[in-house]
């Protein structure tokens, strides 16, 4: 079964893919790709310091994310261009991460996906999709708290992500982890991925 995890920044969703880990499933995190893609070294850095500059790049050569936050909030073209890079790398590892877990026969498999419905083609590719919910205000509240955020920056990120009503629209199944405590929250991840695996 392939399980298609989202939720808004700040939801929580990074803690519930840990979870899905410990309940035996293959976690493939199109974040941590990206990310890998755009470190020191990674096979996007050639294609984005050719398309924005060697000014968006730190000092070790990786992408200076802070910098292309603001450059891409201060020019709406920048998102667009940035994803013509890395989507389709991301594509490509994805698929070839997914083809080695079935090959390991793995019986769950969960794309952890933040822009899961903003993407218009991922609610096709899984069997069933989990949203990970919690209002706006705790939303900012916990991403302002990262380092190198700031709670302008959090509102910006969040009025650019679907809304709560989209992501809810598209869901099989909703986790609201607004006062849930760690255990219970952990508790609502395996009791799904049991009753998932079981078919229900």
């Amino acid at each position: 079964m392939r399980i298609g995890l989202t939720g808004g920044i700040g939801s929580g969703k990074s803690t519930v893919a840990s979870f899905w880990r410990e309940a035996g499933a293959a976690l493939i995190d199109t974040d941590a790709i990206a990310r890998s893609l755009s470190a020191a070294g990674g096979a996007a850095m050639p294609a984005i310091v050719a398309e924005f500059g060697s000014s968006l790049q730190s000092a070790d050569g990786a992408l200076d994310r802070a910098a292309m936050r603001e450059l891409a909030f201060s020019d709406a073209s920048v998102k667009a261009r940035l994803e013509a890079i890395l989507h389709p790398l991301i594509g490509a590892q994805t698929r070839l991460e997914e083809a080695q877990a079935r090959a390991a026969g793995q019986d769950l498999i969960v794309f952890d996906v933040p822009l899961l419905v903003e993407s218009g083609h991922w609610r096709a590719r899984v069997d069933r999709v989990l949203v990970i919910d919690c209002e706006e205000a705790t939303q900012i509240a916990r991403v302002s708290q990262r380092p190198g955020w700031t709670e302008e920056a959090a509102r910006a990120v969040l009025a650019a992500q679907a809304s709560r009503t989209q992501r809810r629209a598209c869901a099989d199944a909703v986790i609201f982890n607004q006062e849930l405590s760690l255990e219970a929250l952990r508790r609502q991840v395996l009791t799904l991925a049991q009753a998932w695996r079981r078919g229900k």
